[in-house]
């Protein structure tokens, strides 16, 4: 729940910017209204209170006419497609830290739903290094169902009670017949989803850790066991009282910590008892940890006294196309985790394909 929420004066004038307020003021949270649309007050004396401060604030916004603009989002999705940008939780190897500029605030979109009908446009269209796929129905290709990513910037689920943007995307891409709609969270309150009319075309996903690494450095967020509890009743069919949704596991960031076979063999263990009750529709990604010198710089300052290991000295460098370096593991390592998870997950697992590794 944050502390202090504001409203800009557009925002309130989108029919989903005044139902955010009104499920908002539901709530009795301090409310705010920039009548000059600007959103000030989140900057402290140091980097650590402006995190707090920011990280305590719901600012509810219209989307700027470039996030009309979608971004291919590969390996995850086609296009990225953000409802908001900001997250309510305090993960101390956070992937967004020094990517959004200024303090780390949630914003949340009031004219979603324009936003989601604008989306229709991208719907057949796809990054140069995706392919089209063969339909298991018949010789010919056809154009597979286009893939948008909501959850980039934010964890949808995270502020859900507040603004009710996941829903409405889930409400607008269950009519769409050649699009789909791809979420992933921390968090676990997902009764509220469990009866919309998704018909198959919302994958919902859940990220997930060695529990040891989730309760040393992913603060404010559900447990792991809270969010395999919450990924078992999205897949749980309608009939027996779920949600009936195809679903993905994130299993991310994955470290290199000591005893890290024990402690993920745990973790395999466990979702597969969760998911005990018969064929499921899923799939799951693979990140290795990695990190950036600015992301480093910005975490040591929202997080002085992180465990988290952000040693370059044993880490590999790798350089994308624009010249930018992070650290990963080396290749030996790489090798090793990423041939331990595959063999796994698949042992485990056969008819759940694994989308990729990184």
């Amino acid at each position: 729940m944050p502390k202090r929420v504001i409203f800009t004066a557009d925002a309130l004038k989108e029919p989903f910017g005044q139902a955010m307020y009104e499920r908002i003021s539901s709530l009795d949270l301090p409310l705010e209204i920039a009548k000059n649309n600007r959103i000030t007050g989140l900057r402290g004396a140091d980097e650590r209170e402006t995190y707090r401060i920011a990280k305590n604030t719901l600012a509810v916004v219209n989307a700027p006419p470039s996030a009309f603009r979608l971004q291919p989002i590969p390996p995850s999705a086609d296009w990225q497609m953000n409802l908001a940008e900001g997250c309510p939780a305090h993960c101390q190897y956070c992937y967004l830290a020094g990517s959004l500029s200024g303090p780390p605030v949630v914003r949340a979109y009031a004219n979603l739903p324009k936003m989601l009908a604008s989306t229709a446009t991208y719907e057949g269209t796809y990054p140069p290094n995706r392919t089209w796929q063969k339909q298991s129905d018949g010789p010919d290709t056809s154009p597979r169902p286009t893939t948008f990513e909501v959850s980039c910037y934010t964890d949808v689920l995270g502020i859900e009670h507040l603004t009710g943007s996941l829903a409405e995307c889930i409400r607008y891409y269950g009519t769409r017949s050649m699009a789909e709609l791809r979420f992933v969270t921390k968090y676990d309150q997902v009764d509220s989803l469990l009866d919309l009319p998704h018909n198959g075309h919302t994958r919902a996903r859940v990220s997930l850790n060695a529990d040891t690494v989730a309760r040393r450095l992913e603060g404010g967020t559900a447990s792991v066991e809270a969010r395999l509890q919450a990924i078992r009743k999205l897949a749980l069919p309608k009939e027996l009282g779920g949600g009936g949704y195809p679903i993905g596991l994130v299993i991310a960031p994955i470290m290199a910590i000591p005893n890290w076979r024990e402690h993920y063999t745990s973790l395999l263990d466990r979702i597969s008892e969760i998911l005990d009750f018969g064929p499921v529709d899923m799939n799951v990604e693979f990140i290795s940890h990695r990190f950036t010198p600015g992301s480093k710089d910005v975490l040591l300052q929202w997080y002085p006294n992180t465990s988290l290991d952000l040693d370059e000295t044993t880490r590999a460098e790798k350089r994308n196309k624009f010249g930018g370096t992070k650290y990963v593991y080396r290749p030996e390592e790489m090798k090793e985790m990423k041939a331990f998870f595959y063999a796994e997950w698949t042992k485990r697992f056969p008819n759940a394909p694994i989308l990729y590794w990184t």
